[in-house]
């Protein structure tokens, strides 16, 4: 079975900068679309950005013009890099990946905590 492990998750203080990593652990054909999704206390869990396999980026607008998602398609890693973070980013984020278009494959999750 396949599992996605996400990493460089933590505690950071408000303004700060994380970068999430989330890749499988062995390698995956046929992955199309890769995300990270994120739920905080109490709230349902939500889209943060997502990439297609030809690069093209979506995001939140909770996030837009302070996260950025990457992928590298040789490695089937996706990554997200988190600037000015603020104490409402405080989450569990989730990277999601998509083979076919069909099968969603969903990371353990990591949390971010900002701290104000």
């Amino acid at each position: 079975q396949v599992q996605l492990v996400e990493s460089g998750g933590g505690l950071v203080q408000a303004g700060g900068s994380l970068r999430l990593s989330c890749a499988p652990s062995r390698s995956i054909a046929g992955i199309r679309t890769m995300a990270w999704y994120r739920q905080a206390p109490g709230k349902q869990r939500e889209l943060v950005a997502g990439i297609t396999v030809g690069s093209s980026t979506s995001y939140a607008d909770s996030g837009k013009g302070r996260f950025a998602i990457s992928r590298d398609n040789e490695k089937n890693t996706v990554y997200l890099l988190m600037n000015s973070l603020r104490p409402e980013d405080t989450a569990v984020y989730y990277c999601k990946f998509n083979r076919y278009g069909s099968y969603d494959y969903w990371g353990q999750g990591i949390q971010v905590t900002v701290s104000a």
